[in-house]
């Protein structure tokens, strides 16, 4: 195994500069409560849009059905890969903060955390605490407003 395999992506120390991403185009369509309609509309004209699919898996979550659950897994995982893009595009490489604080990072945040419970409800343990814990390592602050809704 080569030190670069073992090494943690996420370990930051002083001077690592923090993320901030761009304005995701799709907040001001959403709004603070986009109707179900809305959310889809929105990820249809801006697929790119964490934010949009992350709505989608939350919305997914509540419904708490098996089938739901799994609809949420795939938003989510949709979610976090956009934003991935996003955060290597704004200069990400793999580790460093990404502060709930910069309102355009919460629609990665909100679907690394979709990430997490969704696959924590099938049994995906794994991935449910990688997830956690990636959360966890780009911001404290994310991790506890979201566990705090549930």
């Amino acid at each position: 195994m080569s030190d670069r395999t073992r090494e943690n992506l996420m370990a930051h120390g002083p001077g690592t500069p923090e993320t901030r991403l761009a304005t995701d185009p799709a907040a001001a369509e959403l709004g603070e409560s986009p109707s179900p309609e809305q959310v889809v509309e929105t990820v249809r004209t801006h697929p790119e849009s964490s934010l949009a699919w992350a709505l989608l898996a939350e919305r997914a979550l509540a419904e708490g059905s098996d089938s739901a659950d799994v609809q949420a897994y795939a938003y989510a995982r949709t979610g976090y890969h956009r934003g991935l893009d996003a955060l290597r595009r704004s200069g990400w490489r793999g580790a460093g903060p990404v502060p709930w604080e910069h309102e355009a990072n919460r629609g990665f945040l909100r679907a690394l955390w979709a990430l997490s419970v969704a696959a924590g409800r099938f049994g995906e343990t794994a991935e449910e605490e990688r997830c956690a814990q990636f959360l966890r390592d780009s911001s404290a602050t994310a991790y506890e407003v979201l566990a705090r809704q549930g």
